[in-house]
Protein backbone atom coordinates (compact mmCIF):
# COMPACT_ATOMS: atom_id res chain seq x y z
CA UNK A 1 0.00 0.00 0.00
CA UNK A 2 0.99 3.62 -0.41
CA UNK A 3 3.00 5.11 2.43
CA UNK A 4 4.37 8.61 2.83
CA UNK A 5 6.49 9.06 5.95
CA UNK A 6 7.73 12.51 6.91
CA UNK A 7 10.57 13.32 9.27
CA UNK A 8 12.67 16.28 10.32
CA UNK A 9 10.24 18.59 12.04
CA UNK A 10 10.84 20.24 15.37
CA UNK A 11 11.33 23.48 17.25
CA UNK A 12 13.62 26.11 15.77
CA UNK A 13 14.33 29.76 16.51
CA UNK A 14 13.39 32.50 14.03
CA UNK A 15 16.04 32.72 11.35
CA UNK A 16 16.95 29.09 11.74
CA UNK A 17 16.77 26.17 9.33
CA UNK A 18 15.16 22.76 9.16
CA UNK A 19 15.14 20.03 6.55
CA UNK A 20 12.07 17.87 6.13
CA UNK A 21 12.17 14.55 4.36
CA UNK A 22 9.43 12.30 3.00
CA UNK A 23 10.04 8.67 2.11
CA UNK A 24 7.50 7.19 -0.28
CA UNK A 25 6.59 3.59 -1.02
CA UNK A 26 3.84 1.63 -2.73
CA UNK A 27 3.86 3.44 -6.07
CA UNK A 28 6.24 4.29 -8.90
CA UNK A 29 7.72 7.36 -7.28
CA UNK A 30 9.83 8.57 -10.16
CA UNK A 31 6.95 9.23 -12.56
CA UNK A 32 4.91 11.54 -10.33
CA UNK A 33 5.15 15.10 -9.17
CA UNK A 34 5.30 15.50 -5.40
CA UNK A 35 4.29 18.33 -3.12
CA UNK A 36 4.64 19.71 0.38
CA UNK A 37 1.66 21.34 2.06
CA UNK A 38 1.26 22.92 5.46
CA UNK A 39 -1.58 23.67 7.82
CA UNK A 40 -1.26 26.22 10.57
CA UNK A 41 -3.60 26.17 13.58
CA UNK A 42 -6.98 27.55 12.61
CA UNK A 43 -6.08 27.88 8.95
CA UNK A 44 -6.68 25.87 5.81
CA UNK A 45 -4.07 23.58 4.36
CA UNK A 46 -1.96 25.34 1.75
CA UNK A 47 0.48 24.31 -0.94
CA UNK A 48 4.06 25.16 -0.03
CA UNK A 49 6.08 23.66 -2.87
CA UNK A 50 5.78 21.23 -5.76
CA UNK A 51 8.37 19.40 -7.83
CA UNK A 52 7.92 17.59 -11.12
CA UNK A 53 8.73 13.90 -11.55
CA UNK A 54 12.26 14.53 -12.80
CA UNK A 55 12.93 17.48 -10.54
CA UNK A 56 13.37 19.76 -13.53
CA UNK A 57 10.69 22.19 -12.42
CA UNK A 58 9.58 23.51 -9.06
CA UNK A 59 6.88 25.88 -7.80
CA UNK A 60 6.62 27.69 -4.50
CA UNK A 61 4.08 29.65 -2.53
CA UNK A 62 4.93 33.34 -2.59
CA UNK A 63 5.36 33.29 1.17
CA UNK A 64 8.30 30.87 1.01
CA UNK A 65 10.01 31.81 -2.26
CA UNK A 66 13.72 32.38 -1.78
CA UNK A 67 13.70 30.66 1.62
CA UNK A 68 12.51 27.11 0.94
CA UNK A 69 13.85 24.59 -1.56
CA UNK A 70 12.14 21.38 -2.62
CA UNK A 71 14.21 18.54 -4.04
CA UNK A 72 13.89 14.82 -4.71
CA UNK A 73 16.00 11.70 -5.04
CA UNK A 74 14.21 9.22 -7.27
CA UNK A 75 16.75 6.51 -6.50
CA UNK A 76 15.80 6.70 -2.82
CA UNK A 77 12.10 7.54 -3.25
CA UNK A 78 12.49 10.67 -1.16
CA UNK A 79 11.39 14.28 -1.44
CA UNK A 80 12.87 16.93 0.80
CA UNK A 81 12.04 20.47 1.84
CA UNK A 82 14.95 22.62 2.96
CA UNK A 83 13.62 25.53 4.99
CA UNK A 84 15.89 28.49 5.72
CA UNK A 85 15.32 31.86 7.35
CA UNK A 86 12.33 30.45 9.17
CA UNK A 87 9.72 32.82 10.55
CA UNK A 88 7.11 32.36 13.29
CA UNK A 89 4.42 32.37 10.59
CA UNK A 90 5.98 29.21 9.14
CA UNK A 91 4.75 27.33 12.22
CA UNK A 92 2.46 24.54 10.98
CA UNK A 93 2.08 20.85 10.40
CA UNK A 94 3.86 20.01 7.16
CA UNK A 95 2.53 17.25 4.94
CA UNK A 96 3.99 15.33 2.06
CA UNK A 97 1.46 14.76 -0.73
CA UNK A 98 1.33 12.43 -3.70
CA UNK A 99 -2.04 12.55 -5.49
CA UNK A 100 -5.67 12.65 -4.43
CA UNK A 101 -6.12 11.64 -0.82
CA UNK A 102 -2.60 10.27 -0.34
CA UNK A 103 -0.97 12.28 2.44
CA UNK A 104 1.74 11.66 4.95
CA UNK A 105 0.98 11.78 8.66
CA UNK A 106 2.44 15.26 8.99
CA UNK A 107 5.33 16.66 10.96
CA UNK A 108 5.20 19.70 13.22
CA UNK A 109 7.42 22.68 12.60
CA UNK A 110 7.41 25.30 15.35
CA UNK A 111 9.33 28.53 14.88
CA UNK A 112 9.64 30.36 18.16
CA UNK A 113 12.17 32.02 20.40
Amino acid sequence: QVQLVESGGGLVQPGGSLRLSCTASGFTFGVYAMSWYRQAPGKERELVARITSTGSSTNYADSVKGRFTISRDNAKNTVALQMNSLKPEDTAVYYCHWVGSYWGQGTWVTVSS
